[in-house]
């Protein structure tokens, strides 16, 4: 169950998520329009959860590491494993309020 929930919220190796964000790293809000819209980091994208698949090509054209954000870090997990089953380097950075302050 352990593994489970390290696998899910990120529990392996630190990240340094305001290196990642220095070094150009894609901030994308998993959050609904209106979550997004009430608050957000402001050099983010809105790519609610539901339509991430879709925007997959739209990611990959990115070419640059990925964190993944939304309200507590759930929804923002599910993306992280969608983005890096089609490859794509991605880390969950989990709340957005909080990720805002370890860049900041």
């Amino acid at each position: 169950m352990i593994n489970f929930l390290k696998k899910i919220f990120g529990g392996g190796p630190s990240v340094n998520y305001k290196e990642l964000a220095e070094k150009g790293a894609v901030i994308i809000d998993v959050r609904p329009s209106v979550e997004f819209s009430s608050g957000h980091i402001k050099s983010s994208i809105n790519i609610p959860l539901d339509t991430i698949s879709m925007q997959l090509n739209k990611i990959k054209k990115y070419n640059k590491p990925v964190i993944t954000v939304c309200r507590s870090g759930s929804r923002s997990a599910m993306a992280t494993g969608i983005l890096k089953k089609q490859g794509i380097e991605a880390y969950n950075g989990g709340a957005w309020n909080i990720l805002q302050r370890k860049i900041s």
